[in-house]
This record gives structure tokens, C-alpha cells and sequence, in this order.
């Protein structure tokens, strides 16, 4: 893999941990959406299959 590939993956994570921290704190805030936990882990898994199907394509 090239240094630019690895900079946009490592870029998606850092967006994606970012995302999901807020998400994690809107839930909080307002906890009759969802358990903070349950969604920030939902996502994490989300986020995680996302950036292993990148890895695996390349």
C-alpha cells in the first residue's frame, strides 16, 4: 500500500471515532434514543467492517 492509502484509512478512523463519540454523547444527553454503549459499539462495529472491507480490496 502506498503512504497516501494508508493516510485516507488512517483519516477514516479518526472521522469515524469522531463520529462516534458524538454519537455516544447525543445518546447520553438524551437517553431515550438508545444506550450510549449500544450505539457507540454498533458503530465501532460498523466502522470496523468498513475499513476491513477497504483493507481487504486493496
Amino acid at each position: 500500500m502506498s503512504k497516501h492509502a494508508l493516510a485516507v484509512i488512517l483519516l477514516l478512523a479518526l472521522t469515524g471515532a469522531l463520529f462516534l463519540a458524538g454519537l455516544a454523547y447525543v445518546s447520553y444527553r438524551h437517553p431515550r434514543l438508545a444506550t450510549p454503549l449500544i450505539v457507540a459499539l454498533t458503530g465501532g462495529g460498523a466502522l470496523a467492517a468498513a475499513l476491513a472491507t477497504l483493507v481487504a480490496v486493496r
